[in-house]
């Protein structure tokens, strides 16, 4: 073999060498990364879960997200929050009216509401839903596409008056914010002249709220007993799985389900941080259970989840008391003791006086057990209470209407105010 041809030949093998290690490097690259990708992406779901894979992929995304939001705030360029609120804006909506709705936006004691009325004519007086969007209080609100589509519906298949209504939101405003602004726009709404030009029916109002809006209609329902100035009485409430206590965030649904999809204990307790501060020492010391101080222990025997729960909600847990805090935080933030912020420290005489109440809670909640001891409490008080527990629901099912699960809890939901308002 000529000198030539053996370093032809030789030059051939290092090329194909060259080109295997690469191909060798690039799949490893793939494996990698696709181990990566699973890795992010995959969520081990109970096995009664619908759609799984819907789950994942929604949960990648708000992954993604939340990820991004921290990062930003880590640089210092954003507040966590307001990043978030960012992504959301897109989904937003116009007051755009339909063949079966009129939508229009106004403003009721200087508080923005979005009108939905029926455009149906109705011989008599309506029935009216005053609704309260969720988002931690921080994000949220009734432009949304999922806000505006359930309450367009709501509207449409009650024939009722929907008031959907904005309030200031944290981090810029904190608590009692959000509290007073819902609550002196469902009182300038309850005025004799205000339901006259809506065409509503005084003695067939509700109000209604998921999540931190669930929190919101069961404060502002207590607090309208004790209001002597408005005359009118709401025929129902009801409560979306609401978040309704501050004292105890180790509760059986708060350990079972910590890192489930959409609402984990870390961001749930931001949410409620974030409610009455930026100090993120309150975060810290919620999170470990350890922020409720000696001398408002008290407060623990109304949110005690061993005598409050169900049995098969128990499934073993021991009750522990919170470990007790520094009153420095109380004293600073008295909001998260203030029974406005959390309806489950009202007492049993306040509690006596509500209106028939309808909650929905999902197994897969961290929230699940602060609706479960308000059931048990209004029931204890004497209260009609209807309880619709959703075996295989999660935070958030109620908007999500991509998820078959989200139609069947809406349907519930408007069969029993059909009912009952």
């Amino acid at each position: 073999m000529s000198v030539l041809k053996l370093s032809q030949q030789l030059c051939i093998q290092k090329k194909e060498k060259q080109i295997y290690y690469s191909m060798g490097r690039k799949s490893l690259y793939l494996l990698i990364l696709g181990v990566l990708v699973a890795y992010y992406a995959y969520t081990p779901l109970p096995h009664n879960l619908e759609e799984p894979w819907k789950m994942m992929w929604l949960n990648t995304y708000l992954k993604t997200f939340s990820h991004l939001a921290t990062f930003v705030e880590l640089l210092g360029l954003n507040h966590y929050m307001d990043t978030l609120r960012y992504f959301m804006s897109p989904n937003e909506t116009p007051p755009t009216s339909d063949e079966n709705v009129t939508v229009t936006e106004t403003t009721f004691n200087d508080i923005p509401v979005r009108v939905y009325v029926p455009k149906r004519k109705s011989e008599a007086l309506r029935r009216s839903v005053f609704y309260i969007h969720g988002g931690g209080w921080c994000l949220g609100s009734a432009a949304l596409f999922e806000c505006d589509l359930q309450s367009r519906q709501t509207a449409d298949r009650l024939d009722a008056v929907v008031i959907s209504v904005n309030y200031r939101l944290a981090p810029m405003y904190h608590f009692p914010v959000q509290f007073e602004d819902v609550y002196n726009a469902l009182r300038w709404f309850l005025r004799k002249n205000i339901l006259e030009k809506y065409g509503v029916n005084p003695e067939r109002i509700g109000v209604s709220g998921d999540s931190a809006g669930g929190n919101l209609a069961a404060a502002v329902v207590q607090q309208l007993l004790d209001d002597q100035d408005v005359k009118i009485k709401l025929k129902i409430q009801s409560l979306i799985y609401p978040a309704l206590q501050t004292s105890d965030v180790d509760t059986p649904s708060y350990q079972e389900n910590s890192h489930f999809p959409i609402l984990p204990k870390s961001l749930m307790v931001r949410f409620w941080s974030e409610y009455f501060t930026t100090d993120r020492s309150l975060e810290k010391a919620m999170y470990s259970n350890q922020h409720i101080p000696l001398e408002s222990s008290h407060v623990l025997k109304l949110v005690n989840w061993s005598s409050l729960l169900p049995e098969r909600f128990k499934k073993g847990y021991v009750y522990k008391n919170p470990a007790y805090g520094s009153s420095e935080l109380a004293r600073k933030y008295p909001g998260f003791l203030d029974v406005r912020a959390a309806p489950l420290l009202a007492d049993d005489n306040k509690l006596r006086g509500l209106p028939p109440t309808y909650v929905i809670t999902c197994q897969y909640d961290v929230l699940r057990d602060d609706g479960l001891m308000y059931v048990t409490r209004l029931q204890n008080a004497g209260v009609q209470v209807t309880h619709n527990h959703i075996e295989d629901g999660f935070h958030g099912v109620f908007s999500l209407r991509t998820f078959e699960i989200s139609h069947r809890v809406m349907d519930q939901y408007i069969s029993w105010l059909s009912e009952n308002l």
